[in-house]
């Protein structure tokens, strides 16, 4: 026996598709599959939704608190920094959703301002 001899990969033979990534199936060798740039990066969401991103912001700010307490500037710097970053986040999000109300308010008073002139013409 052996015990020193290198043995040669063989990939393993997973069932339905298991453990692929971006839950593509199995596809033949003589298809032309194609997958660009980005379209598989999936984000994990934390940064689309209000809510989480205050919740985030709450737990850099703690653990800069917990950082301060045991003497670590460096370590409270990182954690205030990336508060900082999802609070401009957030501040983003919120802008962006203000703007969209504002286009709605003013789409709704266009039609019902369009409404009113139809009756009073009839």
């Amino acid at each position: 026996m052996n015990n020193n001899r290198r043995r040669s990969f063989r990939p393993r033979n997973h069932k339905n598709g298991f453990r692929r990534r971006n839950g593509h199936s199995v596809q033949s060798q003589n298809s032309s599959f194609q997958i660009s740039g980005n379209r598989g990066f999936k984000r994990n969401g934390v940064s689309m939704n209000p809510q989480n991103l205050e919740k985030t912001i709450q737990k850099f700010q703690q653990l800069a608190k917990d950082a301060q307490s045991q003497g670590d500037p460096v370590l409270v710097e990182n954690y205030l920094q990336h508060a900082d970053h999802y609070f401009r986040r957030l501040k983003e999000i919120n802008n962006k959703l203000k703007d969209a109300n504002l286009e709605n308010k003013d789409t709704n008073i266009t039609q019902e301002n369009n409404i009113d002139i139809n009756k009073n013409s009839n």
